[in-house]
């Protein structure tokens, strides 16, 4: 009998008897998994070593991807979601069973909510024993509670199926409209073994996961009529237009059309926020007295009012909206134009239409944007420039501006409330995807995770800026930080609470609830791992300690010293935070 059928196949697992295990090579889940990755340009893994893939994690960083092992799994998976935005690959989470996975979950459904491309791989318990519900280690149907919150979410059960499982997470999470992923992999999965040579014919290299999308010309002529009656245009850039990568498409748009553009917060830098069509700095009035509203990878969400309401004034809107996904049209207001297609190809078939016939808008808009931004500079300014002790939020903020300045290629990660709020008015960015922030959620601890991922995705110098409240929620990774050598620095707006520190517990009996331990160091922490603190209590002794940090690459934390009086209950989305008005008889 020949060799190969000496070999008894069950399930898809080949079982080799003793004799004809010398005379061929094997491979298993193990290497399946780490060959599948590989070959689809996986470069970078986020996770948390740990039962069943702690093995998968040494092997994979044996074989050459690179393996940053965090503290927490939300924040593994938070740079993996940030690593998709960056590189439009799909960044990979790697998680343990059941309460990991539920950590890493968190992150996914952000990811999903943002349109970041990620999958959140995942070991879990043998499906026997789940199925019938008997009591195993971290036991969990994992795949169910994931499939609600990712854009799609798989099981491999066989070695023979994990090629295609890791093709079908790839193109899920990068095809139309990215998102997260959810890929269940099974501890036995790991061990089973087969023939190396089938094992290899199993893989598949994904071929154009994310095809163009090119909008019907109909579309395009409709777009263009009405930017072309238009007497107050508007283009809005959202983090979709930054994910795109198609900078040089919409800067010609933007020049060419000579229309005024706002950008959202992670779209800043698309253009830079000192170019003179900007309107980043007199975004109340664009909003309000616009006509005709082009959305580019924006969505008619919180963000934006809902497209409606007092934010949007009075006059007639019309909006032309740019998105891949055809349900986003009409979501909130009716869309006059949609144009369904990718960014890229939609813009450079608006470029291609702004032919000799096209007229820059009117002046008269033009010039009441221009006036208004540069009233509203001017007005801010003197709240920039003040050398305060303690300090405030604008005056430390004035002192990061000009360190980013300085150095536009940084990446500027942000998060917070009052931080989070008055950083994207403040702070101007020159280059794409250089800010890096809390998205649509406006979720907290999206920070060291951030920052990790920026700083290893692009070799880049990493600013976060961040509440210490936000800070709380990730903080830990500073040792992360230190143990890679990250060139990250972290400046905490330490104003001693959340909002503010100076809330009080009304029967005396506890600090406030928004309160936090007054005069705290967080500096210190980063010392406790080798890393540089800094305490500061000027907005000059901030630009000189961050201008430092930053020139020196090592990882730093500052610890700034903020007024606990400053800052605003909910920073600017107070209307949010429902508030009684109801007195309790006593």
């Amino acid at each position: 009998m020949a060799t190969a059928e000496k070999s008894k196949i069950e399930d898809n697992v080949v079982h080799i008897d003793p004799a004809a295990e010398a005379e061929r090579e094997l491979t298993d889940g193990f290497h399946l998994v780490i060959d599948a990755l590989k070959l689809n340009g996986i470069e970078t893994i986020y996770g948390v070593p740990g039962i069943p893939i702690t093995d998968l994690g040494r092997m994979c960083q044996a074989e050459g991807i690179r393996v940053i092992s965090f503290r927490h799994e939300q924040n593994a998976g938070n740079a993996a979601a940030i690593a998709g935005f960056l590189t439009k690959k799909p960044g990979i989470c790697l998680t343990v069973s059941a309460p990991g996975f539920l950590n890493g979950l968190t992150a996914l459904a952000n990811a999903t909510t943002n349109c970041f491309p990620m999958i959140l791989i995942s070991g879990s318990s043998e499906r026997e024993i789940v199925d019938l519900q008997q009591g195993d280690y971290e036991e969990m149907d994992q795949l169910a509670i994931a499939k609600p919150l990712c854009k799609a979410a798989f099981r491999v059960l066989h070695a023979a199926d994990i090629g295609i499982g890791v093709a079908r997470a790839i193109r899920a999470a990068v095809s139309g409209r990215p998102g997260g992923v959810y890929l269940d992999l099974p501890a036995k999965l790991f061990g089973q073994v087969m023939d190396a040579e089938a094992g290899a014919k199993s893989l598949v290299k994904v071929i154009d996961p994310a095809p163009a999308q090119i909008p019907a010309p109909a579309a395009v002529d409709r777009a263009i009529d009405l930017l072309k009656g238009a007497e107050r245009p508007l283009v809005i850039l959202g983090k979709g237009a930054a994910y795109a990568q198609a900078d040089d498409e919409i800067r010609a748009f933007i020049e060419k059309s000579g229309i005024p553009f706002l950008p959202m917060s992670m779209a800043k830098g698309l253009l830079p926020d000192t170019h003179p069509q900007s309107a980043g700095a007199a975004r109340s009035t664009a909003l309000k007295d616009a006509d005709v509203v082009l959305l580019v990878g924006a969505r008619l969400n919180w963000l934006l009012s809902h497209g409606k309401g007092k934010t949007w004034g009075d006059a007639p809107k019309k909006f032309i909206q740019v998105d891949i996904e055809p349900k986003e049209m009409d979501s909130n207001v009716e869309i006059a134009a949609p144009l369904v297609g990718d960014i890229g190809s939609v813009i450079a078939a608006l470029n291609a239409r702004l032919d000799g016939s096209w007229k820059t808008p009117p002046a008269q808009w033009t010039e009441a944007i221009r006036t208004k931004k540069e009233a509203n500079i001017a007005k801010m300014a003197p709240k920039l420039l003040k050398n305060s002790v303690p300090m405030d939020f604008h005056s430390a903020l004035g002192a990061l501006k000009n360190v980013i300045k300085e150095r536009p290629d940084a990446l500027l990660v942000n998060e917070g409330a009052n931080t989070l709020d008055l950083a994207r008015g403040i702070i101007d960015m020159y280059e794409p995807r250089k800010r890096l922030d809390v998205g649509t959620w406006g979720v907290m601890g999206i920070g060291m995770g951030f920052a990790i991922a920026a700083a290893v995705e692009t070799g880049k110098k990493v600013l976060a800026v961040e509440g210490d409240s936000a800070f709380g929620f990730s903080g830990m990774e500073v040792e992360t930080i230190c143990r890679y050598n990250l060139p990250v620095t972290i400046v905490i707006f330490n104003n001693n609470g959340i909002y503010r520190g100076t809330d009080t517990d009304p029967t005396g009996r506890d600090p406030g609830t928004t309160v936090f331990v007054p005069g705290s160091r967080y500096d210190k922490m980063m010392e406790a791992f080798g890393g540089v603190g800094v305490n500061v209590t000027s907005p000059d002794e901030l630009y000189r300690a961050v201008s430092a940090a930053m020139d020196s690459g090592k990882p730093t934390l500052i610890n700034a010293e903020i007024d606990p009086a400053a800052g605003s209950e909910s920073g600017n989305i107070g209307s949010l935070n429902p508030q009684s008005v109801v007195k309790k008889k006593k």
